[in-house]
């Protein structure tokens, strides 16, 4: 996890930013708490979104164990044969069809070896420790019934981040936002608004 954190620091490095806000969604959450653990002084702030202090941070053992073992196992199939079971963790029941099928398709376009990968450096990411030390203000955002990164993840990320507000989306899962992409956009920029005033 240090190895992307240090790449996403070079990319912004690259385009000349100065103190970017970060947002990452799933993945990308602990991706942020990591790039915060090596480089504290380039966010802004932080927007989590679905996010775990990794997967060895936020979740028992024996759940991360499982999810390594099944990801390992299907990533030497063909993608449409395991992803589709996969669509459940990421959208609610309700969601409606096209949506369904338009994520199930970008999904589809996954390089599998190196999803997996990144899904093990995830496994054994653990931000836990330095959750107490974030100084950044910090947007945990959360789906009321995502099952992939449980609303309780998202609350333990809350209490432990000391400048940290959380916003729950009611009503939907892992991607909220995709699944309630006006409600995910207004809640970012309500936060930014709040740190630097009207936005363009």
């Amino acid at each position: 996890m240090e190895d992307y954190a240090d790449s996403l620091a070079g990319f912004v490095r690259a385009l000349g930013l100065t103190n970017p806000h970060i947002l990452g969604l799933s993945f990308g959450g602990a991706l942020a708490l990591a790039f915060y653990a090596r480089h504290p002084t380039v966010p802004r702030s932080l927007i989590l979104a679905g996010a775990y202090a990794g997967w060895a941070g936020s979740l028992p053992a024996d759940e991360v164990q499982r999810r390594v073992q099944r990801i390992s196992r299907e990533v030497t199939q063909p993608p449409g044969e395991w992803l589709p079971k996969y669509l459940a963790g990421m959208l609610t029941e309700s969601a409606p069809r096209e949506m369904a099928e338009q994520t199930l398709a970008l999904m589809s376009d996954i390089h599998p070896r190196a999803s997996l990968t990144m899904l093990l450096a995830m496994a054994n990411a653990d931000h836990r420790g330095i959750l107490p030390d974030i100084e950044v203000p910090t947007l945990v955002l959360h789906g009321e019934l995502d099952v992939r990164s449980p609303l309780a993840v998202g609350k333990e990320l809350h209490r432990k981040i000391p400048a940290s507000q959380l916003v729950v989306l009611p009503g939907v899962g892992h991607l909220s936002n995709v699944e309630a992409a006006d409600a995910f956009n207004f809640e970012v920029r309500t936060f930014l608004r709040s740190l630097n005033g009207p936005m363009g």
